[in-house]
């Protein structure tokens, strides 16, 4: 991965965290109108959940590629890798929509 795509991966991060905390902050104020951010916040997290996976998959095909006979063991590898992935941007997507 480019520095410029890790970088650009680590702002929406960072953006999506932000908007998932959001209307929490806010929540004293009586309900400020940031119960929007929340879903932005899920959206941000299924795209960066999206990137992680595909990078997982792209790099697990090129490591086949160049060592076919250890391919059982990097494909448990990266199923195992793309679960907990998967795990921590469904539950970004759950705490997203709860703030509404």
């Amino acid at each position: 991965m480019s520095k410029d795509k890790a970088k650009l991966s680590l702002w929406m991060v960072m953006v999506g965290l932000t908007l998932l905390v959001a209307p929490a902050a806010f929540a004293q104020d009586g309900g400020g109108g940031y119960g929007s951010l929340g879903p932005i916040g899920a959206g941000l997290a299924v795209i960066g959940g999206a990137m992680g996976i595909g990078r997982i998959g792209s790099s697990a095909v090129e490591a086949i590629a160049r060592q076919p006979e250890m391919a059982n063991q990097i494909s448990t590898a990266m199923l195992i890798t793309a679960a907990m992935i998967e795990v921590g941007f469904l539950f970004a997507v759950v705490i997203g929509f709860m703030a509404l």
